[in-house]
């Protein structure tokens, strides 16, 4: 019998059977949550591609998450929202000047020293050590260094339109790019997401970390089962959109900012559990 791969996710590993079919075929099912029927009776049946829309429509909704689950996190956040203030006025001011300079005429006029600045502040979302963004920096000089996180930023923001930002995400970060900024990861580019449409991104900048990212998240508090990293198909890009769309979808309305909604589902994280 042929090796089982997930057609979704071009992945082997993790496979379970569910049930045995007649004619030696089984029903199994990969990490991701994809069920499908395998071997026996011939070939083994080809799944097509999964084209971008469909891959979506399969990503888990907020509709997905369990009443009770739901009623659970409704307790919390009110309890969060009586006792916790609103978020730094000052990050709005802060992010408004760097939404002129990521524009396409700001962004190629900025001193080099505000790309640097960016990507080492923690102003309304912290990105983490960038030792290795500032190494390659040094390395390259503010003119040349300037250039490259120029590149970047523009691609990400004012790339191709016929490509979906969500994959010129993961061009930047699977390295397809070769003028891309060393450094210039998820964490500073979801930074810039955020920056740019700030009623839309959370400031939880990382899809999946042991600290706490969107994936474990989704879990933690809903309940719910996001696609691995590594799964082929689906892209770290695209995890990442529509990662935050389930999030921001799901903690609702209430916040001062995404910033205080993502505070929240941060905390939520490690209360979802506490009797009501």
């Amino acid at each position: 019998m042929a090796l089982a791969m997930c057609p979704l996710c071009s992945d082997d590993e993790d496979i379970e059977l569910v049930r045995g079919l007649e004619g030696g075929r089984r029903r199994v099912r990969h990490r991701c949550g994809y069920e499908w029927e395998h071997g026996a009776l011939g070939e083994p049946r080809k799944q097509p591609p999964r084209s971008l829309v469909d891959l979506k429509a399969r990503f888990p909704k907020a509709e997905d998450v369990e009443p009770g689950v739901l009623e659970r996190v409704d307790r919390l956040k009110a309890r969060y929202l009586a006792t916790r203030p609103g978020f730094d006025p000052d990050v709005a001011a802060y992010w408004e000047k760097y939404r002129r300079i990521f524009s396409r005429e700001g962004l190629y006029t900025c001193d080099p020293r505000a790309l640097k600045d960016f990507a080492n502040s923690d102003v309304g979302a912290h990105p983490g050590n960038q030792a290795t963004f500032n190494s390659a920096w040094n390395a390259l000089g503010d003119d040349a260094a300037a250039e490259s996180t120029r590149q970047t930023v523009g691609y990400l923001l004012h790339g191709p339109d016929d490509v979906p930002r969500e994959d010129r995400l993961d061009h930047l970060l699977s390295g397809a790019k070769p003028f891309a900024m060393t450094g210039f990861k998820e964490a500073l580019l979801t930074r810039v997401l955020c920056v740019v449409e700030p009623e839309r991104f959370l400031s939880i900048l990382k899809y999946t970390t042991e600290a706490g990212g969107k994936r474990e998240i989704a879990r933690i508090v809903y309940g719910l089962e996001l696609p691995a990293p590594e799964s082929v198909n689906w892209t770290l890009g695209r995890l990442v959109f529509w990662s935050n769309d389930l999030l921001h979808t799901l903690v609702g309305d209430g916040f001062a900012n995404q910033q205080h909604s993502a505070a929240f589902l941060w905390w939520a994280k490690d209360r979802i559990d506490e009797p009501s």
